[in-house]
């Protein structure tokens, strides 16, 4: 299942890979958001393929989604992580691909309704970096073994913080953000959800921290933390949107739970 996701990972990359810094259709221009044609024909690609690949599992995705949403295996598809950074032919973007199985009760995550992420893989077209993890097998890029990082020290620490459309959330991640840039290293926020995962599994990042996130943005790359030995603490944004979270994300080491939790919206 593994090598299947990846080669259909690196097809979907190519396709977007051909068209980057093009013209490009907008479907949708919204605030803080655009919607394009190319992700509706990439998530297409990877459906395409993964029904091919396996017919009786369900997709659920950023664009759309088919099969029963309570089936035993579903996949979770982003076929474009950092839309608008694409869309400015910023090379910082990913296609991210995730596997879970319906195992009852809480599963990996509260809000995650009993399923566990079996497999993820994300892929960055840009630098050609394939991150993927199985669930007790690792974590690794390009096939190499990856682990986070072991700082603990806030102050040696590089953080994301990610900001999502919503006008709560901005506010209570602009508040996290003013203690953090006092505190940390640095700050980033770079527009690709997954692919800040990834930093924090292959030690690059110390955290990504946000507020209301999309399951698709995180359930591969949470599995990918979990296996380089990080900490993926997802939880239910208040606001009630189905498959939407709240990211403690850390290497494990660091520990930013007060901090996290000082800002978080109130329901």
């Amino acid at each position: 299942m593994l090598d299947t996701a990846i080669q259909i990972a690196r097809e979907a990359g190519c396709l977007l890979a051909g068209h980057f810094g093009g013209e490009l259709k907008v479907n949708a221009a919204e605030k803080h958001d655009v919607k394009l044609e190319l992700d509706v024909r990439c998530q297409r690609l990877i459906e395409e393929r993964l029904a091919a690949a396996f017919p009786a599992h369900s997709i659920v995705g950023e664009e759309e989604s088919r099969g029963r949403p309570d089936a035993e295996w579903r996949w979770i598809v982003d076929p474009l992580d950092g839309t608008v950074n694409f869309s400015r032919a910023i090379p910082h973007y990913a296609v991210s691909i995730a596997l879970q199985r319906r195992i009852g009760g809480r599963g990996d995550h509260e809000g995650y309704d009993g399923y566990a992420t079996q497999l993820g893989v994300v892929f960055d077209p840009s630098r050609n970096e394939m991150f993927a993890a199985t669930r007790g097998g690792g974590a690794f890029l390009n096939g190499r073994p990856i682990r986070a990082a072991t700082r603990a020290d806030l102050g040696t620490c590089i953080v994301s913080v990610g900001f999502s459309k919503s006008g709560i959330s901005i506010d209570q991640g602009v508040r996290l953000y003013s203690h953090l840039v006092r505190n940390a290293l640095k700050i980033r926020t770079m527009g690709s959800a997954a692919l800040d995962l990834a930093y924090v599994a292959s030690g690059r990042l110390d955290a990504y921290l946000e507020y209301k996130v999309k399951l698709w943005d995180l359930a591969a790359g949470a599995l990918l933390v979990a296996e380089a030995g990080g900490s993926a603490d997802l939880r239910p944004a208040l606001s009630g949107d189905p498959h939407t979270f709240c990211s403690l994300t850390t290497n494990g080491a660091l520990d930013l739970r007060a901090e996290f939790e000082a800002h978080l919206p109130k329901g």
